[in-house]
């Protein structure tokens, strides 16, 4: 098949293209600046996914779209401005997505367009699937209206498929890089009261759950992108501690989480409990369903 993403030369999408590429398919990459290949296989498009333009007619050459842009969850405050950028990205990239694949033709096309767990709001140490209704605060707002953006793709014949990523954990980037900081000099610990829930899933399950919700024509709605094994925010902590051999019983009270990221720093302190249950009953096997291994395979 040909694929074509949006975000692809970012965290998650820089892991993706070789995998697919090693599959079989081709991949059309969106990217803000001019990007040459020399693999083959792979080729660039240049455009702003939150602007309309001369990359949208790259997508009726696609089979499947990949749709990763939006602007960046971690490392920043989220002050009034920067949420209302956090919302404005994933909503006018969706829409001129949608757009593209409709004017295409649409129906024989799949995109995979990607939420967050977040959708279910704080629920404490409740179980979440796919089933469960969504949340209130403003990330389940955010990804209320990017799933909506997504499945008006439906109309015109289009196969959907919503995935809600829990955290990545991942090389050189990302949450992990967060998360990891603090350990390396010997502060590390839980975040507030360290009994919140965790969902996470290690980078090479969520290229490989990609690859299988693409590859697999009948798979559409809603999946929740997780390890089958959330775990508490005091557990994880644990576990990095261990995979680093550095001290993990330093906690960062919830005050000063909120004082230095805004309103990020809630979700760090509440979490979700949210398991892959249409995944798993698909048949998609984890690579990585304990967070101890993934660790240490990530940062042993």
């Amino acid at each position: 098949m040909k694929f074509f993403i949006t975000g692809a030369s970012g965290f998650v999408g820089r892991r993706l293209i070789a995998p697919l590429l090693q599959s079989g398919h081709q991949v059309i990459g969106l990217s803000r600046g001019a990007r040459e290949s020399k693999t083959e296989g792979l080729s660039w498009v240049q455009g702003d996914p939150n602007q309309p333009g001369d990359w949208q007619a790259a997508v009726a050459e696609a089979d499947v779209a990949i749709n990763l842009a939006g602007a960046n969850l971690f490392g920043r405050r989220w002050t009034e401005d920067y949420k209302k950028v956090i919302l404005e990205s994933r909503i006018a990239g969706t829409k001129n997505l949608v757009e593209a694949l409709v004017a295409a033709g649409g129906r024989g096309k799949k995109l995979i367009s990607t939420s967050a767990v977040g959708y279910y709001g704080f629920r404490g140490d409740e179980e979440l699937d796919e089933y469960s209704p969504p949340g209130l605060d403003f990330l389940a707002m955010v990804c209320r209206h990017w799933e909506s953006e997504a499945i008006k793709a439906e109309a015109a014949g289009v196969r959907v498929v919503r995935a809600r990523f829990g955290i990545v954990l991942g090389r050189r980037g990302g949450a992990l890089e967060q998360v990891v900081r603090p350990f390396r000099m010997f502060l590390g610990g839980p975040l507030g009261g360290g009994k919140q829930y965790f969902s996470w899933i290690h980078q090479n399950d969520l290229v490989a759950a990609l690859l299988f919700l693409a590859e697999n024509e009948k798979l559409t709605g809603p999946f929740n992108l997780t390890a089958p094994n959330p775990v508490t925010n005091r557990d994880l902590a644990r576990a990095v501690g261990q995979a680093l051999r550095k001290p993990s019983f330093i906690p960062t009270p919830a005050f000063v989480l909120r004082l230095a990221l805004g309103e990020f720093g809630s979700v760090l302190v509440q979490g979700q409990r949210a398991l892959p249950q249409r995944l798993t009953e698909a048949g998609f096997e984890f690579q990585f369903p304990q967070v101890d291994t993934a660790l240490v395979d990530l940062l042993g």
